[in-house]
């Protein structure tokens, strides 16, 4: 990186972590924001936020749209405000397809905490990435994590079964659902269901609302049978708050679990090889699709020959990670 590299008001933006490493809450929104875009210099920040992280943990709340996550994660995070911890909370939203920015904004229908200097709110789109977040969700965990948050919400996208790659990114995966969304757990139990640590039913005034505990209760009873921790299920209604408090009872007691049994840190050595090899992955496809060697890229005759069947795309890709790989231990030698 250019240590010169500027942001518009003539920043570096290793300017910009120390300002943020110093409480700057403005510096803090820009590094994001500049993360998020992949400007210039962005990873060699990354590289110093790293080392002034603190292992906060990482809360993830899933589940259908429509369910109240908005609402719960806002109740969520006064309740853990309570307990005397700093809170940074990432709201994904589905993006804009003119800007590729999140559909609402940050503080739109998080009320109780807009106001609470100890509590940071970002909306991130989802520009795209399947699975309910953003790809630069990891990477703005590291940096409320620096900035001094001990506890951080993720609130996914809300797309459905799709939506399990929040248990990639989190200490503690809180499954939302509510009645009256047609046979739920049946549309559910293949992706969601299956990653859930602690479930609600929100919304618990509504009618029905018992009977979808039980039958959550059935499919946990046939897949968890044999494991320490039974995911418990909370009934909530996040308008008024009813049920919040035993939901912050339940994160704190899935985390002690953790800790306790060695499985917190297995977790985070786990996540941290996954981020190794994705962004390894993402290096060297960016290396090859920008590589100069013509025999590295995917050129209209090369195309050509695949639609006439002279080719397969399968031998083509061994062929282009083949050259590459020539080309990568060449330079090394």
């Amino acid at each position: 990186m250019n240590l010169a590299e500027k942001d518009q008001r003539g920043n570096s933006i290793f300017d910009l972590v120390d300002k943020m490493l110093n409480g700057s809450v403005r510096a803090l929104g820009k590094l994001i924001t500049l993360v998020e875009d992949e400007c210039p210099g962005s990873l060699e920040a990354l590289k110093k936020v790293y080392y002034n992280t603190k292992d906060a943990y990482v809360v993830g709340l899933t589940g259908a749209p429509g369910t109240g996550k908005s609402t719960l994660v806002d109740r969520i995070a006064v309740e853990i405000r309570r307990q005397g911890f700093k809170v940074g909370i990432i709201a994904i939203d589905p993006s804009s397809p003119f800007t590729g920015g999140a559909f609402l904004g940050d503080r739109v229908r998080m009320m109780n905490t807009s106001n609470d200097n100890d509590i940071y709110i970002r909306s991130m789109g989802t520009r795209g990435s399947l699975g309910g977040l953003s790809e630069a969700t990891a990477s703005t965990v590291k940096i409320l994590d620096a900035f001094g948050k001990d506890f951080i919400l993720i609130e996914t996208a809300g797309t459905g079964q799709a939506e399990v790659d929040v248990i990639k990114e989190t200490d503690t995966t809180v499954v939302v659902c509510v009645p009256g969304l047609g046979d739920e757990i049946q549309t559910m139990k293949a992706g969601v269901m299956e990653i859930g640590d602690i479930f609600v039913v929100n919304k618990a005034d509504l009618r029905d609302a018992d009977r979808l505990v039980g039958d959550i209760e059935t499919m946990l009873n046939m897949g968890y049978g044999s494991k320490e921790w039974i995911p418990p299920i909370i009934k909530t209604i996040a308008t008024d708050g009813s049920g919040v408090v035993a939901l912050g009872e339940e994160i704190f007691n899935h985390r002690g679990y953790l800790i306790e049994s060695g499985l917190l840190k297995s977790k985070k050595v786990k996540r941290i090889r996954q981020e190794i090899m994705e962004i390894a992955k993402n290096k060297i496809i960016n290396k090859i699709s920008n590589s100069s060697n013509e025999a590295n890229q995917v050129s209209d005759e090369l195309l050509n020959e695949i639609m006439l069947r002279e080719k397969d795309p399968y031998t083509a890709a061994e062929e282009i990670v083949n050259n590459f790989s020539e080309i990568f231990q060449k330079s090394y030698v």
